[in-house]
Formats: C-alpha cells, sequence, structure tokens
C-alpha cells in the first residue's frame, strides 16, 4: 500500500509539472504561428531610420564607442528618449543581421514569446490557478492591440523593457517567499535594466503592490500562527515551519493528519494555514506601512528615471507645450483614451499606427468617459473584498497608463495601441478571473467557458493576423491608417515620403497637398513637397517650400539643407553656401562639406 501511494504521489507531481509545460509550448506555438507572417516585413519610416537603417551608432555595432555612445546623452538628445539597453540590442542585433529588416522582427517576436511565457509562470506561480493564468496570457499573446508593439521594430523597447518587467516580478514572488538580501538585489537588478530599456516601467513598483494585495495577499495577516511569525508576512508558509512546528501539532490533530510522516508536515502546515485564513480578511495599516517602505528604493529608482526622460523628451522636442495642447484639453483626451482602450480591447477593429490628436473635444464624450470610470470604480471598491482581483486588475491598468495618458504630452499622437502592451494584462485578469463568477452553475462553467474562451482566441489570432499584414511596408501601413481614421496628417506626410522614395513624385505631392490642408502648420510636409517639386525640376515651387517651412521652424536644418543644395544645383552660390553654413551649424553638414570639397563654398 505505501507503494502504490508513493507511485500515485510521483505521477500526480510529473503531471502538475507536464501540464505547465506543454501550456507554455501551446502559447509559444500559438504566438509563433499568430504572427509568422512579420518575417516578410521590413523597414517602415517613421522612427525606423533614426533608430536603424539612418543611425551611424547602431550600424558601428557593439564595440567601445558605440557601448559609450548608447549611455551617452548624444543619442537620447537626437531621439528624445533615453534607453541605452534598446540602443545595445538593435546594435547587437546589426551585428548579427547587418540591414535584413526580417531578422530586427524576429527577435521582437522572441522577446514577445518570452514574455508570454513569463507571464503564465508568474501568475501561475503568485495565484496557483493554472487556465485562469493560461487565459491571460494567451490574451496578451495574440490580442491585436499588440501588434503594434510586435511588428514595430523601433518597439524593441517595448518588448525589451517587458521582458524585464517580468523578471522582476518573478524575482519579487520569490523574494515574497524568502526575504533575503540578495532576492531583493535581483529584483532591483531587473527593474533597472527595465528602466534603461524603456521608461513606462516606472509604475512596476506600484505593481508589485498591486500584486501584495492580491494575489500574494500581504495586506492581511495569517491567522492561526504565532505574533512573531505574522510579522514575516510571507505567502510562503515554509517560512513559518521552524518557529511553529509544536505549536501546529494540536491543528494538524484536529483536521485529521496526525499520522503523518515528518516529510510532509511542510504540506501539512502549509493545508493548516490554508484553512485558517478568514473569509473576509483584516487589512493591516501597520503592514501595508511597512510594504510601502520595502518598495522605496524603487519608487526612488522610478523618479530618477521619470526626471531622466522628460529632459531627454525635451531636448529632443518631443514634449509637447501648452500653447499646442492646453492642459484642459489633455484632462479631457485621457478620460477618453482610457475608455477608448477599453473598447479597443473588447473589439479591436481600426487599429492604426497613429491616431491624431482630436481637434476638439465632444463634452458628451468626456462626461461619458469620466460617467464609465467611475461606475467601473465603484464597483471593483465594492467588490474588493470578495473579489479582490478586479481591484488589482482595474488599478494595474489605470495605473500603467499614467506614464503614457497624455497629461505630459509626448509627441502628435491621442492615443497609441503600443501604450496598451503591459496595461491591458490588468484587464485580462478582470476577464481570466471574473467572468468565470458571473456563471453560478459550476456545470453551465464547464460546459461554457472553454468552447467561448477558445472561439474567442480563435477570432483575436486571425484578427491579429490580418493587422501583421499592414506592416509589410510603409504604403500598406500608412494606407491603412488614413483609411481607418478621420483628418490623419502623419499618415498622408508619409505616404507622401514613401511615394517620393518609390520616384512616384506626383502622388507624393497629392500627399503632401492634404497634409497641408488637414495640418498647415506642419513645416515637415513642406520641406518633403519641395523635394518632390525639385526632384520633378521645378526648383521655383521646390524653393517656395522651403522658405515657408523655414518661415514655420526657423531652426529646421533639412529645410536649410534642402534649398541650399537647390541654389547651388541652379548655380546660386551667393544663396547656396550661406544655407549650407545654417544648416551645418544646426547639425546637418553633409551639404557643406561636398559643396566645399567641389569648390563651391569657402
Amino acid at each position: 500500500m505505501p507503494t502504490s501511494q508513493g507511485t500515485l504521489s510521483s505521477e500526480t507531481a510529473q503531471h502538475k509539472i507536464l501540464i505547465p509545460v506543454l501550456i507554455c509550448l501551446a502559447l509559444a506555438i500559438l504566438t509563433v504561428i499568430t504572427f509568422w507572417s512579420l518575417k516578410d516585413c521590413g523597414f517602415i519610416n517613421l522612427d525606423d531610420n533614426g533608430y536603424v537603417y539612418e543611425n551611424a551608432y547602431v550600424q558601428s555595432g557593439l564595440n567601445w564607442n558605440s557601448i559609450g555612445q548608447a549611455f551617452s546623452s548624444e543619442l537620447a538628445e537626437k531621439i528624445g528618449h533615453w534607453h541605452p539597453l534598446t540602443w545595445l540590442s538593435l546594435m547587437l542585433d546589426y551585428q548579427i543581421f547587418g540591414l535584413n529588416p526580417h531578422g530586427y522582427h524576429l527577435i521582437n517576436l522572441l522577446f514577445h514569446v518570452m514574455n508570454t511565457i513569463l507571464l503564465f509562470l508568474i501568475l501561475h506561480r503568485m495565484t496557483k490557478k493554472l487556465w485562469p493564468s493560461a487565459f491571460v496570457a494567451a490574451l496578451f499573446a495574440i490580442h491585436p492591440l499588440h501588434v503594434e508593439s510586435v511588428a514595430w521594430i523601433v518597439e524593441r523597447k517595448d518588448v525589451l523593457s517587458t521582458f524585464f518587467f517580468m523578471l522582476t516580478m518573478g524575482a519579487y514572488s520569490y523574494y515574497v517567499e524568502h526575504r533575503g538580501f540578495w532576492r531583493y538585489f535581483f529584483v532591483l537588478l531587473f527593474f533597472v535594466l527595465g528602466l534603461i530599456a524603456k521608461p513606462m516601467v516606472v509604475t512596476l513598483p506600484f505593481v508589485l503592490l498591486l500584486l501584495d494585495y492580491w494575489p500574494l495577499q500581504r495586506f492581511q495577516e495569517i491567522t492561526g500562527i504565532k505574533p512573531s511569525a505574522a510579522r514575516d508576512n510571507s505567502t510562503n508558509a515554509s517560512n513559518f515551519i521552524p518557529t511553529c512546528r509544536d505549536s501546529f501539532s494540536a491543528s494538524l490533530i484536529r483536521i485529521g493528519v496526525s499520522t503523518i510522516k515528518p516529510d510532509h508536515k511542510v504540506q501539512a502546515v502549509k493545508e493548516t494555514l490554508e484553512v485558517k485564513k478568514p473569509a473576509d480578511p483584516e487589512y493591516k495599516w501597520s503592514l501595508i506601512y511597512s510594504l510601502i517602505w520595502e518598495k522605496v528604493p524603487l519608487f526612488v529608482l522610478a523618479i530618477l528615471s521619470s526626471i531622466a526622460t522628460y529632459i531627454a523628451a525635451q531636448k529632443g522636442g518631443a514634449v509637447r507645450s501648452i500653447e499646442a495642447y492646453p492642459l484642459c484639453v489633455r484632462i479631457g483626451n485621457t478620460f477618453i483614451s482610457y475608455i477608448a482602450y477599453i473598447g479597443k480591447m473588447i473589439w479591436p477593429s481600426n487599429l492604426a499606427v497613429f491616431y491624431p490628436y482630436p481637434g476638439v473635444l465632444i463634452p458628451w464624450q468626456i462626461f461619458g468617459s469620466v460617467f464609465l470610470l467611475s461606475a467601473i470604480t465603484l464597483v471593483v471598491i465594492w467588490r474588493a473584498k470578495k473579489c479582490p482581483y478586479l481591484a488589482t486588475g482595474w488599478l494595474w491598468y489605470i495605473g500603467t497608463l499614467v506614464p503614457v495618458i497624455g497629461i505630459v504630452q509626448a509627441g502628435w499622437q491621442a492615443m497609441a495601441d503600443r501604450y496598451s502592451y503591459i496595461p491591458l494584462i490588468g484587464l485580462f485578469i478582470m476577464v481570466a478571473w471574473g467572468v468565470p463568477t458571473l456563471i453560478k452553475s459550476e456545470e453551465i462553467r464547464k460546459k461554457l467557458l472553454f468552447p467561448v474562451g477558445v472561439a474567442s482566441l480563435a477570432i483575436l489570432a486571425v484578427l491579429t493576423w490580418q493587422q501583421c499584414g499592414y506592416w509589410k511596408n510603409s504604403i500598406n501601413l500608412w494606407t491603412h491608417a488614413s483609411q481607418v481614421t478621420k483628418d490623419n496628417f502623419l499618415a498622408y506626410s508619409r505616404l507622401g515620403n514613401a511615394y517620393d522614395k518609390l520616384g512616384q513624385h506626383q502622388r507624393a505631392i497629392e500627399n503632401f497637398n492634404e497634409v497641408i490642408r488637414l495640418k498647415p502648420d506642419y513645416f515637415i510636409a513642406y520641406n518633403g513637397r519641395g523635394i518632390s517639386y525639385e526632384i520633378l525640376g521645378q526648383s521655383q515651387l521646390a524653393i517656395e517650400n522651403f522658405n515657408e517651412a523655414i518661415r514655420l521652424k526657423p531652426d529646421y536644418a533639412e529645410a536649410y539643407n534642402n534649398r541650399g543644395r537647390t541654389y547651388l544645383l541652379h548655380g546660386k552660390k551667393e544663396l547656396g553656401c550661406p544655407d549650407a553654413q545654417k544648416a551645418c551649424e544646426l547639425g546637418n553638414c553633409k551639404l557643406l562639406e561636398a559643396a566645399k570639397g567641389r569648390g563651391y563654398c569657402l
């Protein structure tokens, strides 16, 4: 009989290991199949040039000089972001793949697969719930909103920083089980690596506090143990065994395990603790205070990273002024965006690489968004004790979007799919744990949830595959964006650039005309249209457009460079050389060096 029990126990242990392994394998296969069309995608004309194919530092590969440049302020000011680990990653890619974009896409996909598997393993470890954890990971893996983060080479920073976000959560779960210096050191290390990949992970200390609330349950005392052990406040019962073994003897007898063997005492104590946990937990502010204090080093790092990020964005010209986007407009757009992301999570249609900032916000949209957000928040608060995962999931979503929600406006966009990469995990948690509780009958739940879940994932996989197809090239991407959004000036501008590269200069001019109609102060469009006119031999129209670009942006080096080139091509050295000199003073010396080499300028 003992042999039979030992065999059964061994088979059960193997089964518990095998199922998660198979789920990890299934998640990896599902993700790769869904995103596999990315292998045929190329570079796009939105920042891929500044990050890869026109970046001399990246194209020098990994060496001491390029590593130093990755951590310098020069690249940060040029791009508007300080993320040295992302630069190092791209430098390594160039060393391996050169300027073959397919390799960069596959590395992004690899990180996305690893993020998916890590999310599943971490949630499973923390919650001990297999299938809800797997469903959250599957939604994360193949939701169409995540295509931008994976398909856009520039968003290496997104998938890379999330990789360290996941590793930080994993290290934190180990730290919680047995607190010690080295375990906390790895929490700090992974967090720092995440910050220097993309500073959006500054919200991670807040996320760890949410995980303390649920599923780690560190906000409450575990009953049935000595006060001295309670102060450890760990979710792993084995931490209490050395001091509590004798005191639990009577409890073990009462629950019918008086004959257990010594090597099974650990499991027995764990079961006792689970039995003793109250149905309605009592939260202790003294415990919460200690949990906040525990994360002070993380918050300090987050604050320092936020300051560095703001300075880099400001110097790079990415931060928009209050005059361009008034505070009241930003706040209104914030509420609308929170609801818009939820809507696109439920019904992922009309996804675009760029959503223009609305010229005028409609009051009913703002008030409606405020009402919905308030209603959801009140329901979450009301159900917090009975359904703590709702609070964790909702606050995860709200909190992790704060850095990019638009109060501090960086860029022209009203919102962006890539910003939802981490925040949507919170909503996925609410769905995976919350939906089953809506079905009271266990029999109906078993029959209904699996086919509905599979069908939902299948639909999302098809939509994601379709969305990946738009990233094949710039023409496809921006044509789609212009079709699914209204008055998308950036889409027409980038289409103009793309057609110009293909030699279709008249089509380029038509797109630049549309940009100028929608946004008359967009100096880049005048410069682009001037280039097209210059190539078509209409030099006077080209110069007029360069003049307008310079009028709108007096420090626009590219416009001075292009106007100077046009003058020099027509023998007007007295006009072309000053423009070449001015462009060089603003950072673009190519024309001046070429003109001096040919004796046009002194």
